[in-house]
């Protein structure tokens, strides 16, 4: 969604030649005093056209709310449209709409409810959720014929998420004058068609979705509308017990197998281990950083479920010092809280899914990616809430665990994936190495059912250490430990900064870091290590110097030898010579040379 600006500034456009004068320039277009170029210019297409159907695919913070409310307006005032229904997919984002769209001079009930019947006289129209619609869509195709309707279908792709959806919104609107579908992420690839987009047939003969209008994230970061992402990630050590009992270890980013990754993920976002502890410090020492040149930047944690995100909050809370704000969605204030933590300085905020899609929260410029979602549709719209450009230099960061299919999410960023019908089984998607959604859904359906049959599994122990940063498709950086220098350095780029700066700062750093790692590598040379010795080795040697010292003190005190090993141990405690390990035979040893030499 747009970032929202004080109303009352007069639009500008390259589209001046298509907009009706009589529409009042009172109003702020929506959320934005005056249109952007890509807004513009979607806008001169459709009015040049006036199409029944328009998809606009714009990425997340590029503006869609400001071109769709800009556009509703200029179509009522050209009295082509009676009344607006915009369909969202949250309640928050109904409220969102009708914030927006009356700074645009419209009139959006967002409290409407299928058992009102009919719409209030006093409004243009109405906000709507797609289960809304899907509860009653012979109720809203009845609202839909009440007038010319426009129907703006925000973020389109749910329209696919079930067969009775897809069903219900066709019924609901197939008689609206005009539609517009927004989308911001990328289409699902399964086969349940999404009402009311055009689909044409690839080489392959693949049904594919087709949009009227594309503004991606490589266009918008070149227009400066979408911040630059760096991509924090952290590796470390998992140690878990499996339901059978057995100690299992592994390393985030190796090449291990499917559940044992998933083991190993699970295991770095349990709060009781080091691993989110040393992740949420150094998100918060980044956004120390960012918040000095951007006083009121915040951060956002997307936790896995309400558990272990309010466990995520307490930790935070003992870092930072200062409250920190819960955002879960089943609590009829969760609205109000990310209203709240919009306006306010507060720096972190903890969330479930309820952030992951269209929320507005113009300042979130820190991001910790603690959950274990890992569908490109999910990602897209998560590292969407932190893109959104408010002035030039503007830099997200987002703190990822080492694991592959992230890494290629992360990597793959700017691709993007058209919705397509028909996939034929075993065809990779775009040739871009991703599952698609509906692969990855299973995968995560999966996940979960396994999660549940765990029964005993629990997480033991992890360790964090910093292993890179991702930016602009290059990596740099090494594996470090919390805290040191070669993290430090990345942590601590300053928050404004152009990308070429950007860049050219990492690139610096990794210069610093490799001189680093060459004087350990030569240290190391002239230093070698002493070869560690086999434990046998090392009780041999220590049960023959204890034996030694044992002589020479029954020699001096006439004692037996076996009259000194018995008083050594019960004054050290500890078996027999031969079952003592070699911190028992120590503790002996060194006993008896206190002796000798006070002797």
């Amino acid at each position: 969604m747009s970032t929202a600006i004080p109303p009352g500034s007069l639009p500008g456009t390259s589209a001046a030649e298509h907009l009706s004068p009589s529409f009042p320039e009172r109003a702020a277009w929506g959320t934005a005093g005056k249109l952007r170029a890509w807004q513009a210019e979607a806008l001169e297409l459709y009015l040049r056209t006036m199409p029944r159907d328009f998809l606009a695919a714009a990425t997340p913070g590029a503006g869609k709310t400001t071109f769709a409310l800009r556009l509703a307006a200029e179509l009522r005032a050209r009295h082509e449209i009676d009344r607006i229904t915009v369909v969202a997919p949250t309640d928050h984002l109904k409220r969102q709409w009708a914030d927006a769209a009356a700074r645009a001079g419209i009139r959006l009930d967002p409290g409407f409810r299928n058992a009102h019947g009919r719409t209030a006289r006093h409004y243009h129209g109405v906000a709507v959720t797609y289960a809304q619609v899907a509860m009653r869509p012979a109720l809203h195709r009845e609202l839909t014929l009440s007038g010319r309707s426009l129907v703006i279908l925000d973020e389109v792709h749910h329209g696919g998420d079930t067969l009775s959806w897809g069903d219900a919104i066709r019924e609901a609107f197939e008689h609206a004058a005009k539609r517009l579908s927004l989308t911001g992420t990328p289409f699902r690839s399964d086969t349940a068609p999404i009402p009311f987009v055009h689909y044409e047939p690839d080489a392959q003969g693949i049904r594919v979705s087709k949009t009227d209008y594309d503004y991606g994230y490589g266009r918008a970061l070149a227009d400066g509308v979408v911040r630059p992402v760096l991509f924090m990630v952290y590796a470390g050590h998992m140690r878990w017990r499996t339901k059978a009992g057995d100690e299992m270890e592994a390393k985030l980013g190796e090449d291990n197998t499917k559940d044992i990754t998933s083991s190993a993920w699970r295991t770095a976002l349990e709060p009781s281990g080091e691993w989110i502890p040393a992740v949420l410090r150094a998100a918060d020492r980044r956004l120390g950083e960012v918040r000095q040149s951007i006083p009121d930047a915040g951060g956002l944690v997307i936790a896995t479920d309400q558990t272990v995100a309010r466990e995520y909050a307490r930790i935070l809370e003992s870092i930072c010092r200062e409250p920190v704000t819960v955002v879960l969605s089943d609590e009829k204030e969760a609205s109000a809280r990310i209203e709240e933590f919009s306006e306010n300085t507060r720096r972190w905020m903890v969330a479930v899914r309820m952030v992951s899609e269209g929320v507005d929260v113009p300042r979130l410029a820190v991001g910790v990616y603690a959950t274990s979602a890992s569908t490109p549709l999910f990602f897209a719209q998560a590292v969407g809430r932190f893109v959104r450009a408010r002035r030039r230099g503007e830099t997200a960061s987002v703190f990822l665990p080492n694991v592959p299919v992230l890494m290629n999410l992360a990597a793959q960023l700017e691709l993007e994936r058209d919705h397509a019908l028909d996939r034929r089984g075993g065809d990779d998607d775009d040739g871009d190495g991703l599952l698609d959604d509906e692969a990855l859904a299973a995968a995560n359906r999966e996940e979960r059912a396994s999660e549940e049959g765990l029964g005993t599994w629990e997480a033991i122990g992890s360790d964090a250490s910093f292993d890179r940063v991702l930016y602009d498709g290059t990596e740099f950086g090494t594996l470090a430990e919390p805290g040191s220098d070669e993290e430090l350095d990345f942590i601590g780029i300053p928050g404004l900064l152009e990308p070429e700066q950007v860049s050219e700062l990492l690139r610096h750093r990794q210069a610093r870091q490799a001189r680093r790692a060459g004087e350990r590598r030569k240290h190391d040379v002239e230093h070698p290590p002493e070869e560690p010795v086999a434990l046998y080795r090392t009780l041999k040697e220590q049960r023959t110097l204890l034996n030694s010292l044992v002589g020479l003190w029954a020699r001096m005190s006439g004692e037996p030898h076996s009259l000194v090993h018995a008083e050594l141990r019960r004054a050290c405690g500890g078996p027999a010579v031969g079952q003592a390990t070699v911190t028992q035979l120590q503790s002996r040893i060194e006993l008896l040379r206190k002796r000798l030499a006070q002797h």
